[in-house]
């Protein structure tokens, strides 16, 4: 298909050079909005879209419950089908704690590298997708751009966004997520399911343990009976050999509970998650232990009433999969002219969502995920000149129709 009328064709270099810069300087603006998962991320997507109707496209905000968060969709270039989704999440970690050498908020060079939180995970994509998007409105071929909140908290945010593109757009060739993989195709990660375990107790002088029951002793059993299915698992033989470790693993992240030492506990809270291979079953797993708390809670309110043990699940995000004759795989291969065998990720990502809703999906970005969720957080300058390549020939794909 011809280009639009007026529109000069430009070679890939000469796109790329003007990626660059303009990425570079997009991503000085969004590093500067503190989008910490705990925080609003309306503020940087206003700014988002205010910088995509500068070029014609009109952005979707979709709020969440609480009206503090959003997600954000947009189309670029003809409603037509065929076309690319550029996924990214707008949230980042926390610094707390860290020992960070610059502000974390501020973008900051320093030997050929740039440091801010969020650089690599994964500002960096989204500044490279929004630096093209003066190229990808010229295409003949959509560019969806999908900026979500909450990926980094259990990937909550996305599934609301990735429904209303499914009602809403054309027919998609593919999906590309972009967490940071130095560039390299990713058709696979494993999946994550998050719990949260309350146990309720009955409160009394810790002299008199006969009179209360102590949601921190009791805690503290089932948590063992967690380390233990975490040693067994950590024991098991390796299934998959794509993921490293290759299996199943389990962790607690946090744990609150008590007022006082003198005080039997009346309640205590603590939050697991288990990451599997897409060949394990997370519900199969954890059935024992949630058989077993359901019995201990049984046991709990037959002595002391309002007592026992509640496990809610707060999240859970599914595998990616290699896909079979992929079309978001091969169109990397194409951009990129990688030919080296796929790899699997042991994080989870927004990804499995993404294929679960029936869109064909692969991860590939810019930056290590090595650099991420810790002190000094960057991505190197290289590692954006290959990512304003990969978005030229993007655009170079999608105004040939």
């Amino acid at each position: 298909m011809p280009l639009p009328s007026g529109v000069a064709r430009i070679s890939v270099r000469a796109m790329a050079n003007d990626i660059l810069p303009s990425a570079l300087r997009i991503l000085d603006q969004l590093i500067a909005f503190d989008t910490v998962s705990r925080n609003s991320n309306l503020d940087c997507l206003h700014w988002i879209a205010s910088y995509l109707a500068e070029y014609g496209v009109a952005a979707r905000i979709l709020p969440d419950e609480s009206g503090t968060k959003a997600n954000l969709y947009a189309t670029c270039g003809p409603m037509v089908e065929g076309g690319i989704i550029l996924s990214g999440h707008s949230d980042v970690v926390p610094v707390d704690g860290q020992d960070w050498a610059s502000d974390p908020f501020i973008l900051t060079e320093r030997g050929g590298q740039l440091f801010g939180r969020g650089t690599c995970d994964m500002k960096g994509f989204i500044a490279l997708a929004l630096a093209t998007v003066p190229h990808f409105v010229t295409g003949t071929r959509p560019v969806h751009l999908a900026i979500s909140h909450d990926e980094e908290v259990g990937c909550k945010g996305a599934p609301a966004m990735i429904a209303a593109m499914v009602r809403d757009l054309p027919h998609v060739h593919a999906a590309i997520i972009g967490e940071p993989t130095m560039m390299q195709p990713v058709n696979g990660h494993k999946g994550i399911v998050v719990h949260e375990v309350t146990v309720t107790g009955h409160r009394a002088h810790s002299s008199l343990t006969h009179l209360g029951l102590s949601a921190n002793m009791v805690a503290v059993e089932l948590m063992h009976m967690l380390a233990d299915l975490s040693r067994a698992l950590f024991d098991s033989p390796r299934i998959d050999e794509r993921f490293e470790p290759a299996h199943a693993t389990l962790t607690i992240g946090q744990i609150s509970g008590g007022t006082a030492s003198n005080i039997l506990a009346a309640e205590c809270r603590f939050v697991f998650d288990l990451r599997t291979p897409p060949s394990e079953n997370p519900e199969a797993i954890l059935a024992p232990f949630i058989a077993e708390c359901a019995e201990i809670s049984a046991q709990m309110a037959a002595a002391f009433p309002n007592t026992g043990i509640e496990i809610r699940r707060i999240s859970g995000t599914p595998p990616l999969m290699p896909e079979e004759a992929s079309a978001a795989e091969a169109l990397i291969r194409r951009l990129t002219g990688d030919n080296r065998p796929a790899t699997a990720v042991p994080y989870a990502a927004e990804a499995g969502q993404f294929q679960q809703a029936g869109f064909s999906t692969i991860i590939c970005g810019p930056g290590s995920i090595e650099q991420a969720h810790q002190a000094n957080e960057f991505i190197a300058l290289d590692q954006m000149a290959k990512g304003a390549e990969f978005m030229a020939r993007l655009a170079d794909f999608c105004r040939q129709g």
